[in-house]
């Protein structure tokens, strides 16, 4: 359906990024292929898993984080949520019944140790043609961005944030 298949990388310190993948996988589903989308560090009930719910005949949706924010060292459960995370991930990739598998976040897990940058190259070496691996998150490793096929930097210019507009459902989350 998709050919050779390719990977993707959407990194920087801009919004956007969760986004774009988003955006991919809805047209993904519009072209009646499957979707594995897994989030690393995210937990909770968000506007874009309520979203991708509506396409469960097409996307499986987990997520793999422990619904706080990871300060300093990583704690084991945040390790063995993203070892989980990645298992799946690689699991949907090799199984030959996803188009596409998503890894949102990831490059911010790689960052914070929780997964290690070496397992995101292997599962890009390694994946099938005919899938395309999309791969999320700020500070990806440059190594990460050097192996993929396309790789976009999301770079704020002017965020409404900064104005005191805080996150807003179906918007932000």
């Amino acid at each position: 359906m998709i050919g050779k298949g390719c990977v993707h990388v959407y990194t920087g310190p801009g919004k956007g990024k969760t986004t774009a993948a988003l955006g991919l996988a809805i047209r993904a589903c519009g072209a009646g292929m499957k979707v594995f989308f897994g989030q690393f560090l995210k937990n909770g009930d968000t506007s874009e898993m309520t979203a991708l719910e509506r396409f469960a005949d097409l996307v499986t949706a987990r997520q793999y984080g422990s619904g706080r924010f990871v300060r300093g060292a990583p704690s084991d459960e945040d390790r063995e949520l993203g070892a989980k995370g990645l298992a799946d991930a690689k699991e949907a990739m090799l199984s030959g019944d996803y188009q596409m598998v998503f890894m949102d976040e990831a490059n911010v897990a790689a960052n914070y140790g929780i997964i290690a940058v070496e397992d995101l190259l292997e599962m890009i070496r390694t994946r099938p043609d005919g899938v395309e691996l999309i791969i999320t998150g700020r500070n990806a490793d440059q190594r990460i961005i050097e192996a993929a096929d396309l790789a976009t930097e999301m770079r704020e210019i002017k965020h409404y944030y900064k104005a005191g507009v805080a996150a807003r459902r179906g918007v932000e989350k």
